[in-house]
């Protein structure tokens, strides 16, 4: 740690970010925020009518809240600062802040991976188990795979955090992305950091891997139960209860293996920085609309809460 406090005590680190001041990029960051304001917006509505409504206390329900936890924490942690630096001029970030951003990003990223793919297991039991879902998803069971998803990232990002900040850095400390990116930091170390970035590769692949493959081993039971069913009725429940989180299974790995997989010699700075705002603030905003559009109890959920407000404001 004496290299961090030796450093903090020194200027940060300048973000380059991903918008100029032209025309086009003040549109494009004018949609970023009304992006990370419906995300912000829709997660926090989303807590609320699971918190308030007695019939989403289930365990998807209860996975799906953390969930958006996990998005809202996401959004806050790299957006505002983006924001406040393209609006006041000033690239600047302080050593700690960096240090904190790597931290919870990571942290972040690995537990919302994990939960994803344990949420698959949640809808294997719910459709090849159903007279069982009751005792194998109970309340035991549940906070021990959002304990296990929170953990998992919580360890990953302290390691990462400390490690990456332990290194020496020099020269002008431009990071060419809009936050700490810890691959865009590494780039600036005084010293070689390419068997550190071969563990990181490692431990991205069985970050990614690891939860893909339990998604795909959960859908592979899921379809041989779908196909010995006999009834369209059937048939349509289990795709409904699946689509929602297939589609945010595709958001979330697509753009993490498209910036993490990649070979180093395919890397371009410009293509990470897109990849970027659409998996920390685009997939913040689309999971609670995916998964509340396609569902009709989120959507009684919300009737019920606006049909309140509406006597209430009669009365």
């Amino acid at each position: 740690m004496e290299t961090w406090v030796n450093q903090s005590d020194t200027d940060g680190f300048f973000l380059l970010g991903i918008f100029s001041h032209s025309t086009a990029d003040l549109v494009l960051f004018s949609v970023v925020m009304v992006v990370f304001t419906v995300a912000l917006c829709g997660n926090v509505l989303l807590i609320f009518l699971i918190y308030v409504d007695p019939h989403l206390h289930t365990p998807m329900y209860f996975f799906l809240s953390q969930l958006s936890l996990m998005d809202l924490m996401l959004v806050c942690t790299n957006v505002p600062k983006m924001a406040a630096n393209f609006l006041s001029g000033r690239k600047s970030i302080s050593f700690v802040g960096c240090g904190i951003q790597i931290g919870l990003f990571v942290c972040l990223v690995g537990s919302e991976g994990l939960l994803l793919g344990l949420m698959a297991y949640d809808r294997y039991v719910a459709i090849s188990h159903p007279l069982h879902y009751p005792i194998l998803m109970n309340q035991r069971v549940c906070l021990q795979i959002t304990g296990s998803s929170w953990a998992f990232g919580i360890i990953d990002g302290l390691i990462q955090m400390v490690v990456v900040m332990n290194f020496p850095y020099c020269g002008l400390r431009k990071v060419n992305h809009f936050f700490c990116e810890m691959l865009s930091l590494l780039k600036l170390a005084c010293v070689d950091t390419s068997l550190f970035e071969k563990v990181i590769f490692a431990c991205c692949v069985f970050m990614l891997l690891f939860p893909f493959s339990i998604i795909v081993a959960s859908y592979a039971r899921i379809l041989g139960t779908v196909l010995q069913m006999h009834s369209a009725q059937a048939w349509k429940k289990a795709l409904a209860t699946c689509s929602s989180h297939l589609t945010a299974v595709t958001l979330f790995y697509g753009a993490a293996m498209f910036i993490y997989l990649r070979p180093r010699r395919y890397r371009a700075p410009s293509h990470d920085k897109v990849a970027s705002i659409f998996y920390t603030v685009l997939t913040p905003m689309l999971n609670p609309l995916i998964y509340s559009l396609r569902n009709r109890e989120v959507m009684g959920a919300l009737r019920k809460g606006l049909d309140r407000c509406r006597i209430g404001s009669q009365h």
